[in-house]
């Protein structure tokens, strides 16, 4: 049964019959037949039908629920056993918010350095994203925002507050300032990340706490192209310290603390709640308190 709930998964993932096939490498007619005999050892019917996929029944959401849950077991007991016989070893897949990726690429060398048989992967997604990787099984952990937007049953380990620069060029009138207040950032040639970032909606939310209008000229969801923007002249961008700090190094580039009312936010690793963790994800956790800069 374990292949059917995966083809399940995998087809309450991807919403289309083709597209769930082909991100298990086998055909559609397998997939359907895998579905409905699925269907036959539930006795219930778990999707809706039509000329195309229709989305899944009730009966279908709550054993979406279920094949989660028995498929992270299966895996789980797939790495125990693992773990008894070549100690800590396998594949570890992280998904980080792209503020976060520097932390995450910390998080990453220290702990391969403590354990060199395990292969990390490290993906730069939004937080929605990183809920619905971990939901589906498609990454081991993630690193995001802990306290900004709910985020279900998961367990967490803070790693830091996130505080804020302004990233300017040689020539801006910012530069060698000591400090700007967020209220000045209104009317200014801002290039921001794309409004599904919550880093994004974080910074509107401070500038328009400080009396202004957060408006951004130029979008991308990667911190490299805002740091590129700025380098090229007449920019400016607001970044998380540890990612400014990084980006900036080496560049003739001005970094201005940013003042006036505004919210600290923690991020942190995220991971599936599951008692106990696999004893990799439960290495990884620990290594996230122990890097953590949170008074706790």
């Amino acid at each position: 049964m374990l292949d059917k709930l995966e083809m399940f998964m995998a087809l309450a993932k991807e919403g289309h019959f083709g597209r769930a096939a082909a991100s298990l490498g086998i055909t559609q007619p397998s997939l359907s037949a895998g579905i409905r005999q699925l269907e036959q050892q539930l006795g219930v019917q778990l999707v809706f039908r039509g000329s195309r996929y229709g989305g899944l029944t009730p009966e279908g959401q709550r054993a979406l629920t279920w094949a989660r849950r028995i498929v992270g077991d299966a895996r789980q007991l797939r790495e125990e056993m693992r773990f008894s016989r070549h100690g800590l070893s396998g594949n570890l897949r992280i998904a980080a918010i792209p503020t976060a990726l520097t932390r995450a690429a910390q998080l990453a060398a220290v702990f391969t350095a403590r354990n060199p048989n395990v292969r990390i992967t490290v993906l730069s997604r939004t937080s929605t994203e990183i809920l619905s990787l971990l939901d589906n099984l498609d990454v081991d952990a993630g690193i995001s925002y802990l306290d900004n937007e709910p985020m279900g049953r998961v367990s967490t380990e803070p790693l830091y507050e996130e505080s804020y620069l302004l990233v300017c060029g040689p020539d801006s009138p910012f530069a060698g300032r000591a400090a700007a207040g967020w209220h000045e950032l209104g009317g200014q040639r801002l290039c921001l990340m794309t409004p599904e970032m919550q880093n994004r909606r974080i910074i509107n939310r401070n500038i328009a706490a400080a009396g202004a209008t957060p408006e951004a000229w130029v979008e991308s969801d990667s911190t490299v192209v805002l740091v590129a923007m700025v380098a090229s002249g007449g920019w400016l961008t607001v970044l998380p310290e540890d990612s400014a700090r990084f980006m900036a190094g080496g560049k003739a580039l001005h970094l201005v603390p940013l003042t006036g009312p505004q919210t600290l936010h923690t991020v942190g690793l995220v991971a599936p709640w599951r008692e106990p963790h696999t004893p990799v994800l439960a290495a990884l956790l620990h290594e996230a308190r122990r890097l953590s800069t949170v008074v706790r």
